[in-house]
């Protein structure tokens, strides 16, 4: 995969539910319209704003391919394909028809908290285990694991053209510094923070994996897109208009925040699987009143 295509705006798509609580595919295909049609880079299909980990194995391999099938080339599509037991995570690599999907977005190990060894270890694991593209996937806030600059850049060295990037959602500004310091030729530092993508692509960072994008997707496409190419005053002006929304999409969880937002758009209904719930009515209301404004 070019890496370029990963500069600006890729977002974490999420996965639409009827009210029977199976995938919306209608839905699928309105939010994918929308967000091609609305200037986002590329698409993430089963990351955690996806609700992945409710989804059953037949669930995933069937939305993966009907999304590369809507897709048909228009953007580049990243699948998450992530775990705590390594070998299953390269298990699951060799059940899937990976034809049509241009890299893999990977999260470090959750719930039994590996050293930097570990977390090494099972990266070189899976690098070495499948042909395509890697980005790694750094979001200690759920995983309860911090990985640190020095692996990041281990990885990115030694397996360079092969892990190509890393979505930093630690929120360390001081730790993504060290990785835009310091990282090989061509490998892309991506923002896993909708809030902190501006200050970031100040410092360096190539663009973002979004939550926002998927409400918001013409609005902070802009805004990724003139930050790369340093306007970064128009970049602030729209960045400001987007801070209270950002705000509310998080202050009851996600997705609970972004699938609000779209049902409010009339784009999906407003339905999570359990232990997710919907917002509250007064943070929907204010969802609402925000998207509005962007109008």
């Amino acid at each position: 995969m070019d890496t370029a295509k990963l500069r600006g705006l890729g977002v974490a798509m999420v996965t639409p539910f009827n009210s029977n609580y199976q995938i919306d595919y209608p839905a699928l295909d309105k939010l994918i319209e929308f967000l091609i049609g609305n200037g986002i880079n590329y698409l993430v299909v089963q990351g955690t704003t996806a609700e992945t980990a409710t989804l059953t194995d037949s669930e995933k391999r069937e939305l993966a391919d009907y999304v590369v099938k809507k897709v048909n080339g228009r953007v580049p599509i990243v699948l998450g394909i992530g775990g705590n037991d390594t070998h299953k995570v390269i298990e699951t690599y060799t059940k899937f028809d990976l034809s049509g999907i241009d890299a893999i977005l990977s999260v470090t190990p959750y719930y039994n908290k590996p050293t930097q060894k570990g977390l090494y270890l099972h990266f070189k694991t899976i690098a070495q285990s499948t042909n395509l593209p890697i980005i790694l996937y750094n979001v200690p806030g759920r995983t309860g694991v911090n990985m640190t600059a020095d692996t990041t850049l281990k990885l990115a060295h030694e397996f360079q053209g092969k892990i190509i990037a890393v979505k930093e959602a630690s929120g360390n500004l001081t730790q993504m510094g060290y990785i835009l310091r310091d990282r090989p030729t061509g490998f892309r530092v991506l923002s896993g923070d909708d809030g902190l993508t501006l200050p970031q692509i100040a410092m360096g960072a190539d663009g973002v994996i979004s939550v926002l994008g998927n409400c918001a997707p013409a609005q902070f496409s802009r805004m990724v897109n003139l930050a790369l190419q340093g306007n970064f005053a128009e970049a602030a002006k729209i960045h400001l208009t987007l801070i209270e929304l950002i705000d509310l999409l998080f202050v009851e969880g996600n997705p609970s925040g972004v699938k609000a937002a779209l049902n409010a758009l009339g784009i999906i209904d407003n339905v999570l699987r359990l232990p997710l719930a919907p917002v509250g009515e007064l943070t929907y209301e204010k969802l609402k009143k925000e998207l509005e404004k962007l109008k």
